[in-house]
């Protein structure tokens, strides 16, 4: 009989955190999972703590590989997995002990194919039912849940053919909108069952401090937002004047940013928004999406 749930956990360099988020799982009041542990090539003592913890009990699996990016290490823990359903986790993160179990029963109760927790810093008492097209609005809103695949469970089969991208650093935003794309139903709860440990060393530790922000990252989520729209203006066309919203909304807070911060080796990045904003300036004013200081921002800087 086939393992209901595959947990998927990618480490590196995490020592101080990781046998944290393993006991977290291992707590776990739903009980028929495998949890299978990446150590991506860490040269701590991360893979060694996974390790001990495997020897104590038989659902862990680690799988010790060379050094590659996280879209790698985690389509590596996607080859492996067996579950019907895969939830992540991230190794410097927590979750509640009914975690798995209340993304599980949300999925089978109302026979959606991915399920949707809240988060700690994202909990509301709602729960929805939505269509991909529904679901993809309400994740670029950002409000109730993020890109990140922790808080999210979802069914094997959907996503066969689903692989994080292997050349890139910020694997959530460029693949969580084509997971999203694939269910006939999304069951959202926000109750809080994970919690997102902020820290210096996140990859996205430039959200909350934008001093850490580089040139390189700001072109990675341009290019991935640009074909974003694209893609799902394709699967979506009567959704395509949000999709070309969210993107425009993006650049035109990194344009403020770089102001704002006094990011100066951005300026070249800076140029192009502003470019790209002023050719479609008339229609981001009047989206129907459109939020106040969105248009402050537009007479400022356009």
């Amino acid at each position: 009989m086939a393992t209901k749930v595959s947990v998927i956990m990618l480490t590196y360099n995490r020592e101080m955190f990781v046998g944290h988020m393993i006991e977290c799982i291992l707590a776990q009041t739903f009980r028929d999972f495998e949890f299978i542990i990446v150590d991506n090539g860490a040269t701590d003592r991360s893979g060694v703590i996974a390790d001990e913890y495997a020897a104590q009990d038989s659902r862990i699996r680690v799988i010790h590989r060379e050094r590659g990016n996280i879209g790698s290490g985690r389509n590596a823990g996607l080859d492996a997995a067996t579950g019907d359903y895969i939830a992540f986790v991230d190794d410097d993160d927590s979750c509640t002990p009914d975690f798995l179990e209340f993304l599980y029963r949300l999925a089978v109760e109302n026979n959606a194919e991915v399920s949707i927790c809240g988060a700690a810093d994202k909990a509301f008492d709602e729960k929805r039912i939505m269509t991909a097209e529904e679901a993809l609005i309400e994740l670029m809103w950002r409000k109730k849940y993020n890109m990140a695949f922790p808080t999210k469970m979802y069914r094997r089969n959907i996503a066969a053919g689903l692989r994080f991208p292997e050349d890139g650093t910020y694997d959530d935003i460029a693949l969580m909108y084509r997971l999203l794309a694939l269910p006939q139903r999304v069951a959202y709860h926000g109750q809080p069952k994970y919690t997102f440990n902020r820290h210096g060393g996140n990859h996205s530790a430039w959200t909350t401090n934008y001093h850490l922000f580089t040139p390189q990252t700001l072109d990675e989520y341009l290019h991935t937002y640009r074909e974003r729209t694209v893609w799902l203006s394709g699967l979506f066309p009567n959704s395509t004047a949000a999709f070309r919203y969210f993107e425009w909304s993006f650049m035109i807070s990194m344009v403020d940013k770089i102001h704002r911060f006094g990011l100066s080796d951005c300026t070249a990045q800076l140029h192009a928004m502003m470019h790209a904003l002023q050719l479609c300036r008339e229609e981001f004013l009047h989206s129907d999406f459109i939020l106040d200081f969105e248009k402050e921002w537009v007479e400022r800087y356009l």
